[in-house]
Order: structure tokens, then sequence, then C-alpha cells
């Protein structure tokens, strides 16, 4: 048996840079939205779904995970209604759902509970959805990479340009902090 005694070695990971180092910005404009969601219509035999998902995440200001367990329960197409669900202890309110989202939403109805599913039936994870928006945001030509929750900052971004007013805002998107509404919808100029 030798006398050499085991060794640890304390590793520290390297600090992740800010957002700004990997991204321009952290919002879509309305026309960066429109060219994903054509893109995406274009894209292979889901395109009508992964139309959908972007559509109603940035109508709507969902996070991934608020859109991957969306249930058929929560939409009401007869009358127009969206009950959203919010994740991080957001509160949960009741949209309207107009033309574009119903139909959209419409085809995608099947024996499923949840909204988006896969072929094999099974509800879409976040990870789906980051990897198809970023391979829509390429398809696009959009000149910067995308995640997910730029679609929710669009969202906010549209709906202060459109001259809502922060508690509004707060309200739509779920927030309990006006200062988080602050971060998602500082005027884009």
């Amino acid at each position: 048996m030798s006398d050499v005694e085991p060794t640890t070695i304390n590793r520290t990971l390297p600090r992740r840079l800010p957002n700004s180092a990997y991204r321009q910005r952290e919002y879509l404009t309305e026309n960066e939205v429109d060219r994903l969601i054509d893109a995406a219509r274009k894209r292979g035999r889901n395109g009508q779904r992964d139309a959908a998902a972007i559509l109603l995440a940035y109508r709507h200001g969902l996070r991934a995970q608020e859109l991957t367990q969306l249930k058929w329960a929560q939409v009401d197409l007869r009358h127009g209604r969206l009950h959203v669900n919010r994740a991080k202890g957001g509160i949960e309110s009741v949209h309207p759902l107009h033309g574009p989202e119903l139909r959209a939403l419409r085809p995608l109805r099947g024996n499923s509970p949840y909204v988006f599913t896969t072929e094999g039936g099974t509800p879409v994870t976040t990870a789906w959805f980051l990897r198809m928006v970023q391979r829509t945001g390429r398809a696009a030509k959009l000149p910067f990479p995308l995640h997910p929750h730029m679609l929710r900052h669009a969202c906010g971004y549209k709906l202060a340009n459109d001259g809502h007013d922060t508690r509004s805002l707060a309200h739509y998107l779920g927030h309990r902090n006006l200062q988080s509404t602050a971060l998602h919808s500082t005027s884009a100029g």
C-alpha cells in the first residue's frame, strides 16, 4: 500500500458574462416576430404548431414553461379567452384570444390535454422550445441568436410602445413587482 493520500482540487467555474456580452438586445421588434412566425410556418412538417407556439408566446408574454405546460382546459376557443397560469409565482389572468391566435390554435386540437405536443402526442419541453426558436431565428435570417424569453420581452415592449401603462403591463405579464415590468417594457425606441 502506498503512502499517497488522495488530493482534492478545488476548481471554480468561470463567471458567466452579462447577457449583453452574448446578445445585442433582449427583445424582438414586431417585424422580427412576424419574420420568425413566417419562417416557422415554412419549416418542416410541424410548421403550423411551431408558428402557433411563437405567436402565443409573443402575444401573451408567455415564458417557455408556461407555453409548454399550456392545456386545452385553459383555452376557450368559443369565447376567445386564454387562462394564463403564470410560473415563478406570477399572477394568473385571463387574456383575450384574437383572430390570428384562434386560427392558429384550432387546427392543433387533438386528443392530448396539452396544446403543444410532439408527433408522439407527449407535451413539448422547454428545451424543444429553445431549440425551435433558435433554429427558426436562423431560418428567418435574423442577425443575432435568439432565445424564447425574447418573445416575452417583445410583448412588453410592444404594449409599452402602444401606450399601455406600467400597471396594466404588470397585470398582463403576471408580475407582482412593477420593477420586473420595467425590465420587460423600457421603450425600445
